[in-house]
């Protein structure tokens, strides 16, 4: 778009086919998200973690650049994961090859939208 301004990168991925037993670990996945970040380039600043009961797990890292994000769902062995950053220097993609291979999916769809104002700041619509 002429004259836009790209101020973030948001991949938005859903594995599927994922071992429950990934799915159901706060711990691991909370360590797993945490070096996703890192791996990406960003800054940690913190996280919050969710266990539910029977099964699954919410979190957020946020990062100095914006945030990672898991929702699971062991018993369908589905995770929604939002990888979103700010800046040059981070690169979301390497986030998202790392949670691919250690939650292992069987299937996965992923979009990635770019995030940004018009200069002059107008919303795109």
């Amino acid at each position: 778009m002429r004259g836009a301004r790209e101020l973030g990168r948001h991949i938005i991925a859903e594995f599927i086919g994922c071992p429950r037993e990934i799915l159901d670990d706060v711990e691991l996945l909370r360590n797993l998200l945490i070096e996703a970040a890192n791996r990406a380039g960003s800054q940690v600043v913190t996280e919050t973690f969710f266990k539910f009961r029977p099964q699954g797990v919410s979190g957020v890292v946020v990062i100095k650049e914006s945030h990672l994000s898991v929702h699971t769902w062991p018993e369908y062995g589905y995770a929604a994961i939002d990888i979103f950053t700010c800046g040059s220097n981070v690169d979301p993609w390497k986030a998202y090859g790392f949670l691919r291979e250690r939650l292992k999916p069987s299937h996965v769809s992923v979009i990635e939208v770019r995030r940004g104002v018009d200069v002059g700041g107008k919303q795109r619509q």
